[in-house]
């Protein structure tokens, strides 16, 4: 990867701070990198900051990259590794329990830089693979390239002045690839959560280093505006993608930070970025549509489709998988929009929907109107078995004052939050139940975790 060098850029974590000018003459492959040349690499590691210096050094030698978040099972490694004909894991792991994948070479890497010793020139286009997040079966392994991957960096200018990105994404997701790219690519800084580092520290290590930029789904920062610490960071720019930004967080960043620029992206593994939107609203302009720069998007059935040079290329793997584009090179992707006064509204995925007999209902259209009530932090919608109807659509709601869950009038206010619903809502989508809880769960992708009762 040819990175645009500062003099004092730097990836740090918790653990490490590496100069990008020090891993440029070196290595964290500890002296084995030519081992890898022309080879298909997968990288397993515990901690992002060696994934980090891996990718840095492989693209352009490896002829295909697989990226293993650490959320994933090991139970999917020897799926993974016999699709993407893995020949070479790279490694700071001693054990694999009963899932050893059968590869010629096991190569250990460090943060710890040593003198290179191998030819680091660009020989290859590495595919780079990334990994769907297989909670629901095994992983789909999306394939990408560099130029696919960073095809909407240039349309980002850089602010003048010092600029040092940071995110609540690992690195090993689209997410947080992206950001490491654009650090690597633009030549600014980079700080990284560390394994199984709190909240609290993470971002007093942001504010230590002076963080600008930094992204995260809304369900990080919700997460990050419950912390005391988050007085700690000071950015310049928030931004938002992976999961729907309603306007309550989106109200609530700008009021927290009314000296930043707030924006919300769309884009996902498979589609790549499409948009970002910077008015501080909700959803897009239905203009977004057709005048996107080198982006063509329609909406067939409310699903919105995406076709440019930033989508991924097919799926690895075996031949039952469907196609990832059409005949066209659109790929779905599955988020379904309304539009509404010349403005287009996320309101689900297709295959999130709970059905109340007969009539759809999309848990994050509930969500977003639920945030908006001003005692609400957050909320999760699901499906409630019922004998009579089927489903049943029922709120997990956070209060903003974690108190107010054992107040006297909480059965008043779940009655506050319906009526606020019914203002809103067409009556099958009115919640049947609200039930308070102290916390909602987040994967490690920074989603909700969506379960059905």
């Amino acid at each position: 990867m040819a990175t645009h060098e500062s003099s004092d850029s730097f990836v740090a974590s918790a653990e490490a701070c590496v100069k990008l000018s020090d891993l440029i003459a070196g290595s964290a492959l500890d002296g084995r990198g030519d081992e890898l040349q022309g080879r298909a690499v997968l990288i397993l590691t515990k901690d992002q900051l060696t994934a980090a210096l891996v990718l840095l050094e492989l693209d352009g030698v490896a002829r295909r990259i697989v990226l293993y978040p650490p959320d994933m099972a090991l139970e999917y490694l020897p799926y993974v590794v016999e699709s993407a004909k893995i020949e070479a894991i790279v490694t700071d792991r001693t054990t694999f329990g009963s899932n050893i994948p059968d590869v010629r070479y096991f190569v250990p890497c460090v943060q710890n830089i040593v003198p290179q010793c191998c030819d680091r020139s660009s020989q290859h286009e590495t595919e780079w693979i990334l990994l769907t997040s297989g909670t629901s079966g095994r992983p789909k392994l999306v394939v990408h390239t560099l130029s696919s991957l960073a095809g909407a960096i240039d349309s980002y200018r850089t602010p003048p002045g010092q600029v040092v990105w940071s995110t609540f994404y690992d690195i090993r997701r689209y997410g947080g690839l992206q950001v490491f790219l654009r650090a690597a690519l633009t030549g600014t800084s980079l700080v990284l959560a560390s394994h199984m580092e709190p909240i609290g520290a993470f971002l007093a290590r942001a504010g230590e280093h002076g963080v600008t930029h930094m992204s995260g789904t809304p369900s990080h920062w919700r997460r990050a505006l419950m912390s005391p610490a988050i007085r700690l960071i000071d950015p310049e720019y928030i931004r938002l993608s992976g999961e729907i930004s309603d306007q309550a967080i989106l109200n609530s960043l700008m009021s927290h930070y009314p000296q930043a620029a707030v924006v919300h992206a769309f884009a996902s593994t498979e589609a790549g970025v499409g948009f970002e939107v910077n008015d501080g609203l909700a959803g897009f302009p239905a203009t977004v549509i057709e005048h996107t720069p080198n982006i063509e998007m329609k909406v067939e059935n409310r699903s919105l489709w995406i076709r440019s040079a930033r989508t991924a290329a097919q799926y690895l793997g075996g031949e039952s998988l469907q196609p990832l584009k059409d005949d066209e090179g659109f790929v779905d992707t599955g988020d379904m929009i309304e539009l509404r006064d010349g403005r287009y509204y996320f309101i689900g995925r297709r295959d999130g929907v709970i059905n109340v007999g007969g009539l759809k209902v999309h848990p994050e259209e509930v969500e977003s109107v639920i945030n908006r009530h001003p005692e609400v932090y957050v909320s999760l919608v699901r499906t409630q078995k019922s004998p009579i109807m089927g489903a049943l659509v029922v709120a997990d709601v956070v209060l903003k004052a974690a108190e107010q869950s054992c107040r006297h009038d909480a059965l008043e206010l779940q009655h506050n939050i319906l009526r606020f619903c019914r203002d809103s809502l067409s009556s099958h989508k009115v919640p049947a139940a609200i039930n308070f809880v102290p916390s909602l769960a987040v994967a490690e992708t920074g989603k909700l975790i969506r379960r059905d009762a």
